[in-house]
């Protein structure tokens, strides 16, 4: 199935703005996690905390994509958006309870997919093609 290019009204433009800006600012907390995780292994233990409070804001971040991406499907945007927010979210739900229960065979390798995710969906989403029709 092929879709075509439109145009989008100004209030779905908006939405995608926002979009972008949400999907920005959680590739850049997620990004920073490791540097915190790496700054308590190389003996800076206040960096645990920093881990930990990175980790509650790759979460509320993850949260609010999630809303303003069904909310750009609504105004009949690209639907792909919502169902990557979905599956972030819930990938990094699993990431902050394997860091919680220190089970880092799992903690490590899915940091490492939903930081490759969260890179990958924001180049994807500020591409000029991310306006499309919805079918």
């Amino acid at each position: 199935m092929s879709e075509t290019l439109t145009s989008p009204s100004r209030k779905a433009n908006g939405t995608l703005v926002v979009n972008r800006v949400l999907v920005s600012a959680h590739a850049v907390a997620i990004i920073g996690q490791p540097v915190f995780a790496g700054g308590y292994l190389g003996g800076d233990y206040d960096m645990l905390w920093l881990h930990r409070w990175g980790a509650d804001a790759v979460s509320y971040l993850a949260y609010a994509q999630i809303i303003a991406a069904l909310v750009l499907w609504l105004v009949r945007g690209p639907r792909w958006l919502f169902w990557i927010s979905l599956l972030l979210a819930a990938g990094e739900t699993g990431q902050y309870l394997a860091g919680m229960a220190g089970a880092l065979d799992l903690h490590i390798p899915l940091g490492v997919a939903l930081v490759t995710g969260a890179v990958l969906t924001t180049i994807a989403v500020w591409r000029p093609q991310i306006w499309r029709a919805r079918r």
